[in-house]
């Protein structure tokens, strides 16, 4: 089957549907949220989640003040008061903390309106294509011209294999998608830090570049210097990137100006360097 107009095999929608619906999740209260719904808890420093774990939730994103998890199975939430149940599910939306959906958004399957969590029987094919492509954009990979592909070899080996295409878990991001794209081995599926990826620029590119030419690295940075995100070019009118670093998030061809745009943020400032 296909999500976001990108190929995805049956081991890899199996993965989805484990990091959607684990076996074991943690869940974040307050000491006082603890207490009123007598939930054990442990204290959230220290707390080691995987990587695709942490997407999942969005840990970066739960309130500091939720310094408690509860580590419940759907069994345990499932035998909870209904009203605790209910409490406990509108406190992770509260605190921030992802994959906690409304029934409402999937009207197809019959459920309660309000928050629920995923079972694994729940996520079929189809639905986890419309958990992975919401708010995604689709690749237009195909729309690329052969003789685009031909002429980006020279200064992007590995583009066109990475084009189109979901990372195998939490690993890879924006900064190894480039560097993938440019040849560095391993580094597309890599976490790429930025000391690193500052050290690629410094060796195998140069300030300027042209948005018609293939090479060229659209860097934007925060108002400190720091590099933020970063795409790169394909020639023709076309170019890369990997939008996040989650998961979900596929590497994608798009036009370059439709690529810039959506990459704007407040207080980011883009440049170019060109790969030589």
């Amino acid at each position: 089957m296909n999500v976001l107009n990108i190929p995805v095999d049956t081991a890899l929608l199996a993965a989805w549907r484990g990091w959607l619906a684990p076996a074991r999740q943690p869940f974040y209260l307050t000491g006082a949220e603890a207490d009123a719904l007598e939930i054990e808890t442990v204290p959230r420093d220290g707390l080691i989640l995987t990587p695709e774990a942490r997407d999942t939730i969005t840990e970066w994103n739960i309130a500091p003040l939720a310094d408690r998890v509860a580590w419940l199975t759907l069994a345990d939430v499932d035998a909870l008061p209904p009203a605790s149940r209910r409490a406990l599910l509108r406190a992770q939306v509260r605190h921030g903390r992802g994959n906690v959906p409304l029934g409402r958004a999937f009207p197809e399957m019959g459920l309660p309106p309000g928050r629920f969590l995923w079972r694994p029987e729940q996520l079929t094919a189809g639905v986890l294509a419309q958990v992975v492509a919401a708010g995604g954009v689709p690749c237009q990979r195909a729309e690329v011209p052969p003789e685009v592909w031909r002429a980006a070899r020279e200064v992007l080996p590995g583009a066109q294999a990475l084009a189109g295409s979901f990372p195998q878990g939490s690993a890879g991001n924006c900064f190894g998608t480039v560097m993938g794209a440019a040849g560095v081995p391993g580094a597309a599926a890599e976490w790429m830090q930025r000391e690193p990826f500052e050290a690629f620029l410094q060796e195998r590119t140069r300030p300027g570049g042209r948005d018609d030419r293939a090479g060229t690295v659209l860097l934007w940075r925060s108002r400190d210097g720091l590099a933020q995100h970063a795409a790169v070019t394909l020639g023709g009118g076309w170019a890369l990137h990997k939008a996040a670093q989650t998961w979900w998030t596929p590497r994608v061809v798009l036009p370059t100006p439709t690529l810039i745009r959506a990459s704007r943020s407040v207080g980011w400032r883009l440049s170019r360097r060109q790969l030589r």
